[in-house]
């Protein structure tokens, strides 16, 4: 469904009449990638990182783990202060596991860091590539036949946001 409403936002956006007169084309990205050895190398070395980190972060958990369940026999026969001494250290145990997961795998954190380093430059390698097909042969748009209606490559030319701005009456240019 998001396909088909998708396609007929660009076809829309695009105009009946110019529609007619365009190329369209298509790509298949993983086949790219996956085509591309640098791709390869770097994935595979985002894989062994992605790997490396979830063991040691499984390890702490374990330990947090072991922590607890000791805790647990062993409640019953300690004073309340050396409770909360090893409540406060299996809650400490918990926060430092916890920020080292952040730190690897969080919004921005180290394998997203390497993600950018390693892949963005293949990618925007592809784009160039993209575009310059485009460009060669005219085409108007390059879809990405993997996911959900994703224009890889648009002419600006055939951009027709502004016309539907101004048909909606929001006809300021900023």
């Amino acid at each position: 469904m998001k396909k088909i409403i998708g396609t007929l936002f660009v076809i829309a956006t695009l105009g009946i009449g110019t529609l007619q007169a365009q190329k369209f084309g298509y790509v298949d990205s993983d086949f790219i990638l996956n085509s591309i050895p640098e791709y390869k190398a770097a994935k595979t070395e985002l894989d062994k990182l992605s790997n490396d980190w979830q063991k040691e972060i499984e390890l702490k958990y374990a330990e947090i783990d072991k922590l607890y369940k000791a805790y647990q026999a062993e409640q019953i026969l300690l004073t309340d202060e050396m409770k909360k001494k090893r409540e406060n250290e299996i809650v400490s145990k918990e926060a430092e596991a916890k920020e080292l997961q952040k730190a690897k795998f969080g919004v921005d954190g180290e394998l997203f860091k390497k993600r950018m380093e390693l892949i963005k430059p293949i990618q925007d390698k592809v784009y160039n590539a993209v575009k310059a097909v485009a460009d060669k042969n005219g085409m108007a748009v390059i879809f990405d036949k993997n996911s959900d209606i994703t224009i890889l490559y648009s002419n600006p030319k055939f951009d027709k946001s502004q016309a539907v701005l101004d048909y909606m009456g929001y006809n300021k240019k900023k």
